[in-house]
């Protein structure tokens, strides 16, 4: 078995929510709030193959929009409070709730794209 794949998809996954090396899980993923570490301190994975691109922003947005929809329209239908309540509530959390997810969605997106060996795409010569 690879090393690579010697962690399941799954612990991959946990750690690239918790911020983790993918392949040894104890390293630091970021250097920073979203910039990331050159390598890993631990295993020394080096993370130059990484490329979350628009990935990540994409799926919080998603979920942002489902989760403070979805809790104004529960709202409105069931207290009807006045519009100034709406943007006191829902503004901060479509602000908050984003730069909660981000960091963890990225390194979810690290970490699969680890697994699978994603790299740029190139064209097949013939």
């Amino acid at each position: 078995m690879s090393e690579q794949h010697a962690r399941s998809l799954g612990a991959m996954m946990v750690s690239g929510l918790a911020g983790r090396c993918p392949a040894c899980g104890k390293g630091k993923l970021y250097s920073g709030y979203l910039a990331l570490a050159p390598r890993c301190d631990v295993c020394g994975l080096d993370y130059s193959f990484v490329d979350s691109g628009d990935g990540p922003a994409v799926f919080v947005v998603l979920v942002t929009g489902f989760i403070v929809t979805g809790a104004a329209l529960f709202t409105e239908i069931a207290y009807a409070p006045p519009y100034w309540v709406h943007a006191l509530l829902w503004g901060p959390l479509a602000i908050i709730l984003p730069l909660l997810l981000l960091r963890s969605f990225k390194g979810v997106l690290i970490a699969v794209q680890y697994h699978h060996k994603a790299e740029e795409g190139q064209l097949a010569s013939e």
